[in-house]
């Protein structure tokens, strides 16, 4: 053994079964560090820890830190392999590889369940008879090609019931963005035609969508109708200039993917590039980052096991799975993945690494462009930090403090005539925001008595945040603390209250109270002049205008500031949501709750909706959905 194992490491190891399934590696506190799978589960989980096992240093770093084992046994490898992506989305352990932030990428949905399908972009696909395309890797990338788009394929956006009997339209209509659908001057038959149009378009099915264009254009022509044979011209040219842009890959008229990745040689950090073909054409490219990568290694399969990792990641979430996908190098377990992905397909699906000719010179190519787009991601990050360690060393500095102030904390009180009063707590660590440990506090009491609401608010709100640092902190030091959210336990190294002296003496107060006064830097932030205060010190501190210090403050407390006033806004908007159902006869506790569920808690769409929806609602009845509709 490479150390001496735990004594629940070494019972689990001796109790491990000979079957396939899923493992998963918890540190001291329960918390998931590592999700694998495996055909044996013995053989796979006892290899971590053979002392003849030559592991890269990640995977040293993991064994280091394992405490306890757990494992889901399954009846086969591809079960295993869809409950790994289960757990990995579920707990997120940091020495799996992943796609790079915690975000879902945008989609293009159709609603074509609709009679009038309606065009939006969305983050999450439901199973509700619409289309969906995607995932883009930006909602910028979404709307600009939705932009060009509606140009050519005039579709709704707009929160309308369309019934055709309008008296006017919208300003879509004028700019002939929108056939006007609601006034009656486009049909079902003819929007609909137009919709499909746009998804064969985003399918990548161009020239039929070009053939029947400019049939339209003919066709109007014949018909003497050249004012709309002239609009059927202009968009036919649009569409044209769209299409040439689409690099022609194949006379097959195939759909393809490429899949390739570039590898930093010393961080790991690891770009992949992803082609898409589609009737053989290249209408698409996406670039993404993945995380948790290690260092490249001679005689492993890194780059086949980083592909593995990233398809079953991106096709989980994908709205088309191509019936080939080509790759860069093959997974080890491509038969499983093959397998999963056709499940995902609806037929079968195979992965092939191109050998020769165009596929393989393709594959070159999104090869460099995953290599040009790692370059720029380095160099940019590289940029980011050299400014952001400026930054917090000017600050430093400014401040006279002991050391860089590596972690900052901020706090934040939103409040609007003293309800709905909530608290915000953001950090910044090494100068970027750690999001993971943004914190909220709905304000329940006032604080010390006659205590202005502010003050009181923010007294309460930094006593329950630093009474938690108390906590986790052991009186003995061989002792455990109380196990809690670790951004508890951490002890920031500036503190900044979004606001002047009076605010500032309520922390020092807390802090002195908590026994962390000596420990933990506090300033104030007045929010007109922007000057610091320091505690004990009569005159404020001035940081230089244009200074990255005064950047870097500046960019805390409006963050701090935004983040409170969203938590505000959300919890004022769902009361008087609630205060105005309560007033309607027959709208009770579970029918509002009912509602709220249903429509996700927004008023508007619930005063949209037609009287035979709200009637369909679980709860509801046609008398309790009139009564709302008259009220409402």
């Amino acid at each position: 053994m490479t150390r001496q194992l735990p004594e629940k490491v070494a019972q689990k190891l001796a109790n491990l079964p000979d079957r396939p399934g899923c493992y998963l590696m918890l540190d001291g506190h329960g918390k998931v560090l590592y999700v694998g799978k495996a055909v044996v589960l013995r053989n796979r989980v006892r290899s971590y820890f053979h002392a003849s096992a030559q592991h890269s240093p990640k995977t040293q770093a993991l064994v280091e830190e394992i405490q306890d084992i757990s494992w889901w046994v399954t009846q086969t490898e591809l079960e295993a392999l869809i409950l790994e992506n289960e757990l990995i989305k579920r707990h997120r352990p940091r020495y799996n590889v992943r796609l790079k932030d915690d975000r879902q990428y945008p989609y293009i949905k159709v609603n074509w369940q609709d009679d009038f399908p309606k065009v939006e972009v969305v983050r999450r696909m439901d199973k509700d008879g619409a289309r969906y395309f995607g995932p883009y890797t930006s909602a910028r990338a979404c709307y600009q090609t939705l932009d060009a788009l509606r140009r050519i394929f005039p579709y709704l956006d707009c929160d309308r019931v369309i019934t055709g009997q309008d008296e006017r339209p919208c300003l879509y209509y004028h700019i002939k963005m929108c056939g006007g659908p609601c006034i009656g001057a486009q049909s079902r038959e003819e929007y609909r035609a137009t919709i499909q149009q746009l998804m064969d378009f985003l399918s990548g099915d161009t020239d039929r969508v070009l053939g029947q264009m400019e049939a339209q254009m003919n066709r109007a022509a014949e018909n003497l109708q050249f004012e709309l044979a002239a609009l059927y011209r202009d968009r036919l040219k649009a569409a044209q200039q769209i299409a040439e842009q689409q690099k022609v890959i194949s006379v097959y008229q195939e759909d393809a993917d490429y899949i390739a990745l570039a590898q930093h040689e010393r961080t790991g950090d690891t770009a992949v590039q992803v082609f898409m073909v589609r009737r053989g054409r290249l209408t698409a490219r996406e670039n993404f980052m993945l995380e948790g990568a290690d260092v490249p290694q001679e005689g492993i399969n890194q780059q086949g096991q980083l592909i593995g990792s990233f398809l079953q990641q991106f096709y989980d979430s994908a709205a088309f799975v191509p019936r080939l996908i080509l790759v860069q190098a093959m997974p080890d377990d491509h038969a499983v993945l093959e397998e999963w992905l056709a499940g995902k397909r609806g037929s079968r699906v195979e992965l092939r690494v191109p050998q020769r000719g165009p596929k393989r010179e393709l594959m070159k190519l999104a090869q460099e462009n995953a290599a040009e787009y790692l370059r720029l991601q380095v160099a940019e990050w590289q940029a980011d930090t050299h400014r952001q360690t400026q930054a917090v060393a000017d600050l430093q500095a400014a401040l006279g403090l002991e050391r860089p102030p590596m972690r900052i904390e901020c706090y934040d009180v939103s409040t609007l005539q003293g309800t709905h009063t909530v608290g915000s707590m953001v950090v910044f660590a090494r100068g970027v925001p750690a999001k993971q440990a943004y914190r909220r506090f709905k304000i329940r009491g006032k604080g010390s008595q006659g205590e202005p609401d502010d003050f009181a608010s923010m007294r309460e709100m930094l006593r329950r945040r630093f009474r938690r640092l108390v906590e986790a902190m052991p009186e003995d030091p061989g002792q455990k603390g109380r196990k809690q959210d670790e951004q508890w336990q951490m002890v920031p190294d500036l503190v900044i209250i979004d606001g002047g002296k009076g605010q500032l003496g309520v922390a020092v107060d807390v802090l002195e109270e908590l026994g962390l006064r000596e420990r933990i830097p506090v300033v104030g932030l007045a929010k007109r002049e922007e000057e610091i205060f320091w505690p004990g010190r009569p005159e404020p501190i001035w940081l230089k205008r244009g200074s990255p210090a005064l950047h870097l403050v500046q960019r805390i407390r409006d963050e701090a500031h935004r983040f409170a006033i969203t938590y505000h806004r959300s919890l004022r908007g769902k009361a008087q949501t609630r205060s105005l159902l309560d007033e309607i006869p027959g709208i009770g506790p579970a029918r509002r709750k009912a509602l709220l569920t249903y429509f996700g808690g927004d008023l508007d769409k619930i005063r949209a909706a037609s009287v035979e929806e709200l009637s369909a609602i679980p709860g509801m009845n046609r008398r309790a959905a009139q009564a709302l509709k008259e009220r409402l």
